[in-house]
């Protein structure tokens, strides 16, 4: 029998308070300082308990050997143009942060390019990354943010492509919305919060705006374009190439649904200027909204109103300015099972991305909706970006699978037919094992039939194995079939990877989504558990081999069902979990997202979110899974709290063997920018932990 290990000895505060006339214990709250002397005391315990345990994992080296291979070969993203030039983000391989390069045509630009923006060179230990790089419509300027330390703060600058030296302008306490250009290059929009005066890694962030900066400008004459109307709203900008229309896509916090807002466009004294005066266009919070692109004063909109997969639609904004609310014109109705995942314009054409049965298809309609092709593509993929010009013929695009890494390809859209031609790769590709997958479906609790993906070495029996499952089911968010460098390597070990479609995701359109928010998200953790029952009862694995893993919202869902089920999982791997679910909402932007949880202030939400609150959950004397606590100390979304005092309570509750451990990487955030060979590391830990717990010997392929 495994020997539980000796944990640190943790000081609990008589911490109680009255949440709604109901008591709750909180013996770890001085855990939400980063900064107190006990936290850190507490983070280096904790760290040097579990580096040794996972160092010594006989899996591990193995692993970290694959995950690195995989995490540092070459790669290259989707290329764009803007004003004739052609850019892509890439790396050779054995740089720890991407880098950005340019060239004059797209065969040099995958050929010989030249590198304009290297943010490998703006910090000695890899952890500064771009976060955005924006060019204007001409091609001559590059307005880009970096991130440091895994934060969401972010530093935007502008740079001259030609010259690639940087100019004067410099925005700092940036967030969210990348840079928006204006289409005669004199500015862009940005979404920028107060200069921060400390406790900008976890307290809770006041109202932002939408402002407008000028290139050559001191920031602090930046015009403010937008101002919410309350601290929960934000604005994202889509600016009419043609100079006619800035459009605002408007939302509390996370949620789905938007409001739109026209503003008219109009050049003075030499440059473009915002007129103040808003045409609303949808003003009801109802449904979602996505600006697709203009056609002179005839906007389109991908929308789910009336249409929970999705429709496009178009409406004249010089109507919609004297008319009470929009007169939609449909071009592409909803489809009856496949969603409408986005809408890309190219010239006297449409770009439809549709989802059917979670992966993604591509299809080409003429202006009016009608058909046009279904370009020849690799399928199932899930698409990694689409880029087009609504004046250009030429559409760029990414497709990859759980199998395969991302493909490149260039389309060019005719009158009869579509030419593809499929992009030569970086090189330097990690072979792997063939792989299968198995689509299945398992019903849930209340009947409904949930999608899964069943992934194995195609050359191993398909008998009882370790199996890794996972899962996410929130914030209208799919889960496609999309390359993992985490997953590959799992499943090369021998392992059995699960990936699940719960409801609260955006697979299967609103009805979807909205089947698994607020009130109903334990909904999600049943879909979840009934996945995991039907994956022991036809064979694939057994408890004692079954390991649950889910980041952010999805370490959510695995605290939630390792607390409920503890003897259902082997091994558990909640990694930057929102785990406190009484007061996520206090700290940085935990308050956006009460659109999918709910508010712990409402007396009718504090009841459901207590009941499955993973801390909450936790209970003295009860045998709970191996399990692993990921978190970095910057992240600043979910912030590292949620883990620390939930491993805490779950040391102070184990009554198994199992251990518990929490591993804390320092100068890391969320997951965002983290460096090569550092995420490489993370995962060949994760992977070797559930290894150990349920009984895989990681082997390659003879």
């Amino acid at each position: 029998m495994t020997q539980a290990p000796t944990y640190p000895a943790v000081e609990r505060d008589d911490v109680v308070e009255s949440l709604h006339g109901v008591p709750v214990a909180d013996p770890y709250r001085y855990l939400e300082d980063p900064d107190a002397e006990r936290t850190r005391t507490f983070v280096d315990a904790q760290n040097t308990l579990s580096r040794p345990y996972l160092e010594a994992l006989p899996a591990r080296e193995p692993l970290l050997e694959l995950t690195t291979a995989l995490l540092t070969a070459p790669r290259r993203g989707v290329p764009w143009e803007r004003g004739g030039r052609y850019f892509v983000v890439g790396n050779p391989g054995e740089l720890d942060q991407d880098q950005l390069f340019r060239a004059d045509g797209l065969d040099e630009l995958l050929d010989t390019p030249t590198l304009l923006l290297d943010p490998n060179a703006l910090s000695a230990d890899g952890t500064v990354a771009m976060t955005a790089a924006r060019v204007s419509p001409d091609g001559e300027l590059l307005a880009y943010a970096v991130s440091e330390a895994g934060s969401d703060w972010r530093t935007i600058r502008v740079r001259d492509v030609a010259t690639g030296r940087d100019r004067s302008d410099v925005l700092r306490f940036a967030k969210w919305i990348d840079p928006t250009w204006l289409p005669d290059a004199s500015g862009f929009l940005y979404w920028r919060y107060p200069a921060a005066a400390g406790g900008e890694l976890t307290e809770a962030m006041g109202a932002g705006e939408l402002a407008l900066h000028r290139i050559g400008a001191d920031s602090a004459d930046d015009e403010v374009v937008w101002t919410p109307p309350d601290r929960d709203w934000l604005a994202d900008p889509w600016v009419a190439p043609d100079g006619r229309w800035l459009i605002l896509t408007c939302s509390p916090g996370t949620d789905s649904r938007t409001l739109l807002t026209a503003h008219r466009l109009a050049v003075t004294a030499g440059r473009t200027v915002v007129d103040p005066a808003a045409v609303p266009v949808v003003t009801e919070l109802a449904d979602a909204h996505h600006v697709v692109g203009t056609a002179g004063d005839v906007l389109f909109v991908r929308t789910e109103r009336d249409a929970p997969r999705g429709r496009l639609v178009a409406t004249d904004l010089n109507r919609v300015r004297t008319a009470a609310t929009p007169e939609w014109a449909e071009i592409v109705p909803q489809h009856a099972e496949d969603v409408l995942v986005s809408v890309h314009p190219a010239r006297d054409a449409f770009a439809l991305v549709w989802s059917t049965d979670a992966a993604h298809r591509l299809q080409l309609v003429d202006r009016a909706g009608g058909h046009l092709d279904w370009p020849d593509l690799p399928a199932p993929v899930s698409m990694a970006a689409v880029n087009t010009r609504a004046e250009s013929a030429e559409i760029l695009l990414g497709v990859n699978s759980f199998t395969t890494r991302t493909r490149l390809f260039r389309l060019l859209v005719g009158t009869s037919s579509t030419d593809v031609r499929a992009l030569p790769g970086p090189g330097g590709e990690v072979p792997l094992p063939e792989m299968v997958a198995d689509r299945r479906r398992v019903e849930s609790t209340d009947g409904t039939q949930v999608p899964m993906t069943v992934l194995r070495r195609a050359d191993l029996p398909a008998g009882p194995a370790p199996t890794l499952l996972y899962g996410y089911g929130g914030f209208d968010i799919p889960l496609l079939p999309a390359f993992s460098a985490m997953f590959a390597a799992w499943v090369a070990g021998g392992g059995v990877l699960v990936v699940t479609n719960l409801r609260g995701g955006g697979e299967f359109g609103a009805t979807w989504h909205e089947a698994g928010m607020r009130h109903r998200k334990q909904q999600v953790f049943d879909d979840l558990i009934a996945c995991a029952e039907s994956l022991v009862d036809t064979g694939v694995t057994t408890p004692g081999q079954l390991a649950v893993h889910g980041r952010s919202n999805g370490g959510l869902l695995v605290g939630a069902v390792m607390t409920q089920r503890p003897g259902l999982f082997a091994a558990a791997l909640p990694t930057v979990g929102v785990l406190d679910m009484l007061r996520f909402h206090l700290f940085t932007i935990g308050w956006a997202w009460t659109s999918d949880y709910g508010s712990p202030d409402d007396p009718d939400d504090f009841g459901v979110l207590l009941a499955y609150s993973p801390l909450h959950r936790l209970t003295p004397g009860t045998s709970y899974p191996a399990t692993l606590i990921c978190t970095g100390d910057h992240d600043d979304r979910v912030v590292p709290a949620h883990s620390l005092k939930f491993g805490a309570q779950l040391q102070f509750c184990q009554a198994g063997p199992a251990p518990v451990l929490l591993r804390v990487d320092t100068r890391a955030g969320h997951g965002m920018g983290k460096p090569a060979r550092a995420l490489a590391l993370e995962y060949a830990d994760q992977l070797a932990f559930a290894a150990r717990h349920t009984g895989l010997a990681v082997g390659r392929p003879e």
